[in-house]
């Protein structure tokens, strides 16, 4: 390794490890410990102090300017459903349904249909709000300790099954956009993805939280009891409110592969998040509170608790977003890309290990994914391996132990109430289980396909 990237890779490493010191033992809020690892991280690099600071601005814009607005709607629908009770009443009803013992296996496979045409941000701001009242259901009558350990395992099954779709099963844009990257057989990769993503779920979900939650403790997540007084609407309102935007994007993305239909106007702004969201928004004011949507304590509770909630959440993921965007612009995802390059490795294991660098430095694993599918079609092509299994472990890879320079890790914490110690012990591994599990699993399928 010669000099300049050696201090690439010690820059990278310095600014990472100052922002977990400044937000874990100095608990400084991520936002200013982000900030403070971005700069430093460019300015060791050796790039000049305006280049780092453009790069900054750069990656908080990219990610309050995208994901920022998927939250902020996806956190005032959350609102709605839980001021208006109907979380609380979908969730009690799913209890009846399932019963305790199968509740985290049930979370699981609605988190799983629920996050396949969705980008992972989406199906956490709407699936988060139900799943955290049906664990206060659960949990209702325990002591505190026990009243935690029962509200996690029924809410990490569901970032598992969230997870497992973000990373391994098209049409998730992820996956989707290896696909046409490297010219894999749409269906053959949708077919072998969900047969190593059901398996993977299982050991990253209800398998593993029983062995990371115990002695957990909880905060108040992001949302907390309010002191209206709302009947809740009926069961097929709240659950047309839950499930509308998943139908929609879901129309939109399936729509457009028929060839015929492709790019039509109709089926590209259904399958916009943003759109599908504020549409759901608009419809769920009506729906959900009625004749008492105009009472100034009911819109006065609903946009506080929007508000509140996204100051919070977007300060941090912008500030992960600046952390992403100086290691990009630094040079540090091309280093990984060559250094791996020069070792003749199995090209499954090449991919994630590409993916796995880069989902490390820049917490993105989008970048993790366009990174690591831009350096294999030739490796692909002189090696013969099936593109399709090339798909699924760059995108295991790229779901590698999500840390503080993650969107994803903030929201997690957020949503759920963990500390950020906390939140390493169970999200971060909870992702890690995901790559490797779904890294094996993909070299076992090799074998057979």
């Amino acid at each position: 390794m010669i000099g300049g990237d050696l201090r690439l890779v010690i820059a990278a490493l310095t600014g990472i490890l100052l922002a977990v010191l400044m937000i874990v033992r100095g608990r400084l809020h991520p936002f200013i410990g982000l900030l403070c690892g971005a700069f430093t991280v460019g300015l060791l690099a050796g790039l000049p102090l305006p280049e780092v600071a453009k790069a900054v601005q750069k990656g908080v814009g990219d990610i309050v300017g995208g994901t920022g607005l998927v939250v902020a709607l996806g956190l005032s629908l959350g609102a709605m459903l839980h001021l208006s009770g109907a979380a609380a009443s979908l969730a009690k009803r799913a209890l009846r349904l399932t019963g305790e013992r199968a509740a985290p296996w049930a979370t699981l496979g609605i988190a799983i249909v629920i996050g396949l045409p969705l980008f992972f941000e989406t199906g956490l701001v709407l699936l988060l709000p139900i799943v955290v009242a049906a664990a206060e259901e659960m949990a209702g009558g325990k002591d505190e300790a026990h009243r935690d350990g029962a509200k996690l395992r029924l809410i990490m099954p569901a970032l598992a099954g969230l997870g497992v779709v973000h990373a391994l099963v098209p049409p998730h844009p992820g996956p989707l956009l290896a696909v046409e990257a490297l010219g894999a057989n749409l269906g053959l990769t949708m077919l072998y993805g969900i047969l190593i993503a059901i398996p993977t779920a299982i050991i990253a979900g209800p398998v593993l939280a029983r062995f990371t939650t115990p002695g957990v403790r909880l905060a108040s997540p992001v949302l907390t009891d309010s002191d209206l007084r709302i009947a809740p609407p009926p069961p097929m309102a709240s659950l047309l409110i839950v499930l509308l935007p998943v139908l929609m994007i879901a129309t939109g993305e399936l729509g457009q592969m028929i060839p015929t239909m492709k790019g039509t106007a109709w089926l590209v702004a259904a399958s916009n998040p943003v759109v599908a969201l504020l549409l759901t928004n608009l419809l769920a004011l009506p729906l959900l509170f009625g004749r008492r949507l105009g009472e100034s304590a009911i819109q006065d509770a609903v946009w506080h608790e929007t508000m509140g909630a996204a100051g919070a959440i977007l300060l941090a993921i912008g500030a992960g977003g600046a952390l992403k965007q100086v290691l990009v612009t630094a040079g540090l995802s091309d280093l990984l890309a060559r250094t791996v390059m020069m070792y003749a490795i199995s090209p499954l294991l090449l991919g994630w290990l590409v993916a796995v660098g880069i989902r490390l430095a820049a917490g993105s694993a989008t970048v993790a994914t366009i990174t690591a599918v831009g350096i294999m079609p030739g490796v692909v092509a002189s090696s013969g391996v099936s593109p399709e299994l090339v798909v699924l472990a760059i995108g295991a890879g790229s779901v590698f132990f999500s840390h503080v320079n993650d969107p994803g890790f903030w929201l997690v914490k957020s949503y759920v109430g963990t500390s950020t110690a906390d939140t390493f012990r169970t999200w971060s591994l909870l992702e890690t289980a995901i790559s490797v599990v779904g890294l094996i699993l993909v070299m076992g399928l090799s074998y057979v396909v």
